[in-house]
């Protein structure tokens, strides 16, 4: 018969739920959120991207991520430079790359615990089966 949709669909919110939950209390103990470091992770990975490119890297409106990005300007983490129009470039600091690395530190050794459990071999599989799923997925209008 197999797995019912809806348990397989929520075993993937729960474990997202649990990652996301140790994530931002380890990385508080660093003196930064989840939330916070996902940011410098977007910019580290796309520099002089847009806001609005940010916003959608990290799963945010255009909005909070300009308010995000205030504070991350406040606390010294990353830098804005007008860009082309309207658009703000982002970069980070040298204080944002040591939080970010600091950052991959604790993400990468939650991770590891978290699918400890699986052999290389499933990890693979899993990897290569989410991907499918996401690049077969077409987007809702307006997500």
């Amino acid at each position: 018969m197999g797995v019912a949709l809806e348990n397989l669909g929520q075993a993937v919110k729960r474990l997202q739920y649990r990652h996301h939950r140790a994530l931002d209390t380890k990385l508080l103990q660093l003196g930064i959120t989840l939330v916070q470091w996902d940011a410098l992770r977007a910019i580290g990975q796309h520099p002089d991207a847009s806001s609005h490119r940010l916003a959608q890297l990290t799963f945010q409106t255009d909005q909070s991520f300009g308010a995000l990005a205030g504070r991350l300007v406040a606390h010294g983490l990353i830098n804005r430079v007008s860009g082309p129009g309207r658009a703000l470039r982002h970069r980070l600091t040298p204080a944002g790359e040591e939080f970010l690395s600091k950052g991959h530190v604790v993400v990468n050794e939650v991770l590891a615990q978290s699918f400890a459990p699986l052999s290389p071999t499933e990890k693979d599989t899993l990897y290569d089966l989410l991907t499918r799923l996401l690049n077969g997925f077409e987007e809702l209008p307006g997500a």
